[in-house]
């Protein structure tokens, strides 16, 4: 008789087994063709990098009194360009700094966060100011060479997170590097004891994402 009971006994195990793996191939599944459409949408509308032109820079100050402790200010316009006619782009966390010889010579300045639709242009103007700015010792007399020669090279960059948008979709966030280098013409004179100092550059800036 308990041989009977056991041929019975009905093995549940499996079939718990069977829909655990359903779940988990539908959802393998789910997540594959959502990988699929947003890899096939990427491909297809191939989102172009945008274009940022440094349009001039004006210095109020820059002045090296101190030895390794610059202190400055000065202005930027720049324009950002989005290239894309089906793309619209989203700018976060954008710090604007100048740099000389790869070091900041100003603090980060913020900009706002901005959204650029299709194939439209943004124009930033911020001012950036360091007050007596720690730098590397051989910085000065580089910087006093070059002044003395009348032209300073300073490199406004850029660095912060951008994302596209088709429709309601949203990229995840990716890493924006922008360079763009200003030679400044100082005609022997310091900025800062004098007139502002202000260069039209038009210059084409790096872009990196």
């Amino acid at each position: 008789m308990a041989e009977k009971e056991k041929k019975c006994e009905i093995d549940y195990s499996k079939y718990v087994d069977a829909a655990t793996k359903r779940i988990v191939y539908g959802c393998i599944g789910l997540v594959v063709t959502v990988a699929v459409v947003v890899f096939l949408v990427w491909a297809i509308l191939h989102p172009h990098k945008m274009d940022f032109v440094l349009q001039d820079v004006t210095i109020y100050e820059f002045n090296i009194s101190q030895p390794n402790l610059p202190t400055s200010n000065l202005q930027v316009t720049l324009s950002s360009h989005n290239p894309n006619d089906k793309i619209g782009i989203l700018y976060e966390r954008l710090d604007i700094y100048a740099s000389y010889r790869n070091q900041e010579v100003t603090l980060a300045h913020l900009l706002p966060e901005t959204y650029q639709g299709h194939l439209e242009v943004t124009v930033w103007s911020p001012v950036l100011t360091g007050t007596a700015v720690s730098v590397e010792p051989y910085l000065t007399p580089a910087l006093n060479e070059d002044i003395n020669a009348g032209m300073v090279l300073l490199n406004i960059k850029i660095d912060g997170c951008v994302k596209w948008k088709v429709g309601t979709w949203v990229s995840e966030c990716y890493r924006l590097l922008v360079n763009c280098p200003a030679s400044i013409p100082f005609s022997g004179q310091l900025a800062g004891t004098g007139p502002a100092i202000k260069d039209q550059l038009a210059q084409q800036c790096a872009v990196d994402v």
